[in-house]
């Protein structure tokens, strides 16, 4: 019985990590897709996802400035820097991931929002 209990509960943390990746996507594309998107976002500051090198520099830059403001309290803007850093990330799913279990829950909420 003990064997069956977790098997059970591993293949419900995998389906609720599935559901989750899934929310993440449809939101990103739901998002992205929002006609005013960009400007609410303030892409005006994005680099120019041609150029690997102003990306390459941009991305550390943004992650720092965002967890420094983030460190102070300051938490809407530093969300604001870490989704300039999502909107040039290759994989955002993944760093998304990762912002999830760095991040407290209510700050990883402002992130979705």
């Amino acid at each position: 019985v003990e064997k069956t209990v977790g098997w059970k509960s591993a293949i419900a943390a995998s389906v609720c990590r599935a559901l989750f990746i899934g929310y993440c996507i449809y939101f990103d594309h739901k998002r992205r897709s929002d006609p005013s998107f960009k400007n609410r976002a303030g892409f005006s500051n994005l680099p120019n996802l041609k150029d690997a090198e102003a990306v390459q520099k941009f991305f550390p830059e943004e992650t720092q400035l965002g967890e420094e403001l983030l460190a102070q309290g300051e938490y809407e803007k530093g969300v604001d820097h870490l989704t300039n850093v999502i909107a040039v990330c290759g994989q955002p799913q993944q760093l998304l991931q990762v912002l999830q279990q760095t991040l407290p829950p209510p700050v990883f909420q402002m992130l979705l929002t």
